[in-house]
């Protein structure tokens, strides 16, 4: 079976079957177990060992923490892919992803301010939640719109703490400057 998944701005395709697992049509060694009762994952790839932690946010939707970094991802089978198509529904609304918390825990420091650019992967929060420090990161490229939280504060899983408008076209900014 074939799945279709964007993380940030990267589209891959995924498939599974008999002959193994392919990444964008290249073979891949790959093995994903569960931690029973947890949302903690142990991914073997190519005879790399990672621990993730994956929570769904809704149909197709993830969020993934991985090395200290939290990523949001979409993932869809080859019948939901078409079935959007057809309709003419795309992936949901563009623009960088909120920033959300992965689980409950507490805010230790907020790294951004309304205004800021960020880049993808930009460090923008800390949150401590089971015994560990989070860094949450900026999915996307954006323009902070509002931070709804400070140090301090407790926060629930799926809780928005940042919110980001996309970045202004570059058309946009020439006519400007």
């Amino acid at each position: 079976m074939k799945y279709f998944v964007t993380v940030g701005r990267q589209d891959v395709e995924v498939e599974l079957g008999p002959d193994g697992i392919f990444v964008d049509g290249d073979p891949v060694e790959a093995e994903l177990a569960q931690l029973p009762g947890t949302e903690v994952h142990h991914l073997l790839l190519d005879g790399a060992s990672h621990r993730v932690v994956a929570a769904r946010e809704g149909r197709g939707s993830w969020s993934l923490h991985l090395g200290g970094r939290t990523v949001a991802a979409e993932v869809v089978d080859e019948r939901t892919r078409t079935i959007r198509e057809l309709a003419g529904t795309g992936a949901g609304p563009s623009g960088p992803a909120p920033v959300v918390a992965p689980m409950p825990g507490l805010v230790v420091k907020v790294q951004v301010a309304v205004g800021d650019e960020v880049a993808a992967g930009q460090g923008m929060a800390i949150v401590e939640a089971m015994k560990m420090e989070n860094e949450l990161r900026a999915g996307a490229p954006g323009i902070v719109s509002a931070v709804h939280v400070a140090a301090g504060d407790a926060v629930e899983k799926d809780q928005v703490l940042i919110d980001l408008d996309p970045l202004p076209a570059e058309d946009d900014q020439e006519e400007e400057g």
